[in-house]
């Protein structure tokens, strides 16, 4: 999808989670949920890297300010993923497949403050 945010065949791949690039890689079988929000300047487009949010945790990606839209995912856990893959529909669609979550059903809301 594009070199930050790679659905590989085992998991999700999060290049740049990690201070100082670390890869995180998430298993398809621990996501819980995916959820699509439209991200604005507070909402997680001025982020690049990090989170004001406890929740969330954004990849580093200095291309996220020219984004539109994030995917958040549910990790079962306190913080979840915040992430910004260059084709968000398309790794919605790949990492609902593989985490067996069914069909987007819900409308698209607006990020949380990250």
């Amino acid at each position: 999808m594009d070199p930050r945010v790679q659905c590989v065949a085992s998991g999700v791949c999060l290049r740049g989670y990690y201070f100082p690039w670390g890869t995180k890689r998430i298993p398809y079988g621990s996501i819980k949920g995916v959820r699509s929000v439209d991200i604005a300047t507070f909402t997680g487009r001025a982020r690049i890297w990090g989170t004001a949010n406890p929740g969330y945790w954004a990849n580093l990606d200095p291309q996220r300010p020219k984004k539109r839209v994030a995917l958040i995912l549910d990790l079962g856990k306190r913080v979840k993923p915040f992430i910004t893959p260059d084709d968000p529909d398309a790794a919605q669609r790949v990492i609902r497949e593989r985490s067996h979550l069914g069909p987007d059903t819900g409308p698209r809301s607006t990020g949380p403050l990250i």
